[in-house]
Protein backbone atom coordinates (compact mmCIF):
# COMPACT_ATOMS: atom_id res chain seq x y z
CA UNK A 1 0.00 0.00 0.00
CA UNK A 2 3.00 2.29 0.39
CA UNK A 3 3.44 2.13 -3.20
CA UNK A 4 0.05 4.06 -3.59
CA UNK A 5 1.25 6.74 -0.70
CA UNK A 6 4.99 7.27 -3.07
CA UNK A 7 2.76 7.62 -6.27
CA UNK A 8 0.38 10.51 -4.61
CA UNK A 9 4.10 11.99 -3.14
CA UNK A 10 5.25 12.15 -6.91
CA UNK A 11 2.64 13.81 -8.49
CA UNK A 12 2.66 16.06 -5.24
CA UNK A 13 5.87 16.91 -6.70
CA UNK A 14 5.09 17.46 -10.33
CA UNK A 15 1.86 19.57 -9.55
CA UNK A 16 4.92 21.57 -7.68
CA UNK A 17 6.79 21.68 -10.76
CA UNK A 18 3.96 22.38 -13.25
CA UNK A 19 3.48 25.16 -11.41
CA UNK A 20 6.64 26.50 -10.76
CA UNK A 21 7.26 26.15 -14.69
CA UNK A 22 3.90 28.14 -15.29
CA UNK A 23 6.06 31.03 -13.59
CA UNK A 24 8.42 31.03 -16.00
CA UNK A 25 5.97 30.77 -18.84
CA UNK A 26 4.22 33.70 -16.87
CA UNK A 27 7.23 35.87 -16.78
CA UNK A 28 8.41 35.48 -20.49
CA UNK A 29 5.17 36.05 -21.77
CA UNK A 30 4.75 39.06 -19.46
CA UNK A 31 8.10 40.34 -20.22
CA UNK A 32 8.92 40.56 -16.69
CA UNK A 33 12.82 40.39 -16.40
CA UNK A 34 14.51 39.08 -13.12
CA UNK A 35 14.47 40.05 -10.09
CA UNK A 36 11.02 41.94 -10.44
CA UNK A 37 7.88 40.23 -9.32
CA UNK A 38 5.15 42.54 -9.85
CA UNK A 39 3.92 44.86 -13.40
CA UNK A 40 1.46 42.25 -14.54
CA UNK A 41 -1.60 40.29 -12.88
CA UNK A 42 -1.48 36.94 -15.31
CA UNK A 43 1.97 36.72 -13.41
CA UNK A 44 1.76 37.44 -10.12
CA UNK A 45 -1.50 35.15 -9.92
CA UNK A 46 1.38 32.53 -11.23
CA UNK A 47 3.86 33.54 -8.77
CA UNK A 48 1.38 33.29 -5.70
CA UNK A 49 0.20 30.03 -7.04
CA UNK A 50 3.78 28.53 -6.79
CA UNK A 51 4.74 30.29 -3.47
CA UNK A 52 1.04 28.91 -1.63
CA UNK A 53 2.08 25.54 -3.32
CA UNK A 54 5.47 25.45 -1.61
CA UNK A 55 3.66 26.78 1.58
CA UNK A 56 1.71 23.99 1.61
CA UNK A 57 3.71 21.15 0.27
CA UNK A 58 5.91 21.76 3.43
CA UNK A 59 3.05 20.63 5.92
CA UNK A 60 1.54 17.66 3.64
CA UNK A 61 4.08 16.30 2.54
CA UNK A 62 5.48 15.05 6.18
CA UNK A 63 1.72 14.64 7.38
CA UNK A 64 1.06 12.21 4.40
CA UNK A 65 3.65 10.00 5.58
CA UNK A 66 2.90 10.23 9.32
CA UNK A 67 -0.01 9.62 8.40
CA UNK A 68 0.52 6.43 6.00
CA UNK A 69 2.74 5.65 8.60
CA UNK A 70 1.01 5.57 11.71
CA UNK A 71 -2.97 5.58 10.53
CA UNK A 72 -3.01 3.83 7.49
CA UNK A 73 -1.44 4.16 4.03
CA UNK A 74 -4.38 3.44 1.74
CA UNK A 75 -6.48 6.11 3.40
CA UNK A 76 -3.05 8.09 3.01
CA UNK A 77 -3.12 7.64 -0.30
CA UNK A 78 -6.47 8.91 -0.85
CA UNK A 79 -6.42 11.90 0.89
CA UNK A 80 -3.24 12.78 -0.33
CA UNK A 81 -4.58 12.10 -3.74
CA UNK A 82 -7.48 14.43 -2.84
CA UNK A 83 -4.63 17.35 -1.70
CA UNK A 84 -3.15 17.05 -5.46
CA UNK A 85 -6.62 17.37 -6.78
CA UNK A 86 -7.19 20.41 -4.60
CA UNK A 87 -4.23 22.09 -5.49
CA UNK A 88 -4.65 21.65 -9.36
CA UNK A 89 -8.00 22.93 -8.86
CA UNK A 90 -6.68 25.79 -7.06
CA UNK A 91 -3.76 26.67 -9.04
CA UNK A 92 -6.33 26.07 -12.18
CA UNK A 93 -8.38 28.77 -10.57
CA UNK A 94 -6.19 31.45 -9.69
CA UNK A 95 -4.75 31.52 -12.98
CA UNK A 96 -7.78 32.92 -13.96
CA UNK A 97 -8.86 34.87 -11.54
CA UNK A 98 -7.73 35.42 -7.80
CA UNK A 99 -11.70 34.81 -6.89
CA UNK A 100 -11.62 31.88 -8.58
CA UNK A 101 -9.20 30.04 -6.24
CA UNK A 102 -11.22 29.43 -2.90
CA UNK A 103 -12.83 25.99 -3.95
CA UNK A 104 -9.34 24.22 -4.78
CA UNK A 105 -7.68 25.98 -1.40
CA UNK A 106 -10.35 24.78 0.89
CA UNK A 107 -9.82 21.18 -0.44
CA UNK A 108 -6.26 21.07 -0.37
CA UNK A 109 -6.47 22.64 3.05
CA UNK A 110 -8.95 20.28 4.49
CA UNK A 111 -7.05 17.49 2.90
CA UNK A 112 -3.68 18.53 5.09
CA UNK A 113 -6.00 19.32 8.17
CA UNK A 114 -7.18 15.37 7.89
CA UNK A 115 -3.64 14.21 7.46
CA UNK A 116 -2.25 16.40 10.36
CA UNK A 117 -4.74 15.87 12.80
CA UNK A 118 -4.61 12.19 12.09
CA UNK A 119 -1.13 12.21 12.16
CA UNK A 120 -0.82 13.59 15.69
CA UNK A 121 -3.71 11.15 17.07
CA UNK A 122 -2.26 8.57 15.99
CA UNK A 123 1.05 9.31 17.22
CA UNK A 124 0.19 10.33 20.56
CA UNK A 125 -1.98 6.80 20.04
CA UNK A 126 0.84 4.98 19.38
CA UNK A 127 2.82 6.85 22.49
CA UNK A 128 0.33 6.10 24.96
CA UNK A 129 0.33 2.35 23.90
CA UNK A 130 4.10 2.06 24.56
Amino acid sequence: MMNWVMLVTLLALVVFFGVTMNVGRARVKSGIQPPAMTGDPAFERAVRVQQNTLEQIVVFLPALWIFATVVSPMYGAIVGAVWVAGRVLYAWGYYQAAEKRAPGFAVSFLASVVLLLGSLIGVVMQLVKG
